[in-house]
């Protein structure tokens, strides 16, 4: 049995990242396809104190499965289904490279653009030099767009 195209979405805590939630939310609804989240904690920085590095991983763990949780909860509200969710650590574009190139089933890996200024980092690795050897599409959802336009283009 083949498994349903996904479409993932990389979450933070800003604006865009809620557009691109409720762009690929509406998509996947509407093409038949799994929504999945992600969202990628930096390690924290070596310390002589083991306990206190550990303490801050596990603190940074519970606040990403909170975002994550008011975003798939967003996402089930919109899509009728509840997407997966993961949580990577390390740099993030290349963790999630590495998590798209490891998954055939992300049809498309969707992020939003800033409203105002640059691209953002994460924009520029995934349509760089690296673009054509993505194994899916990447979907930029300018992260202006009105609700209601947003929901046209879906």
């Amino acid at each position: 049995m083949e498994t349903a195209p996904t479409y993932l979405v990389v979450i933070d805590s800003s604006a865009e990242a809620r557009v691109a939630l409720r762009f690929a939310a509406l998509r996947a609804a509407h093409v038949g396809a799994r929504l999945a989240l992600v969202h990628v904690i930096r390690p924290p920085e070596f310390m002589h104190w083991g306990a206190v590095q550990d303490a801050m991983r596990a603190e940074a763990r519970d606040e990403a499965a909170a975002l994550l949780d008011a975003m798939a909860q967003e996402a089930e509200t919109l899509a009728g289904a509840r997407p997966a969710t993961l949580v990577l650590e390390g740099d993030a574009a290349p963790m999630i490279l590495d998590h798209v190139r490891g998954d055939p089933s992300v049809r498309a890996l969707v992020l939003a653009a800033a409203a105002k200024g640059a691209p953002g980092p994460l924009i520029s690795f995934f349509t760089g030099e690296r673009a054509g050897q993505l194994p899916c599409v990447v979907i930029l959802v300018p992260g202006g767009l009105e609700a209601e336009r947003l929901e046209s283009l879906t």
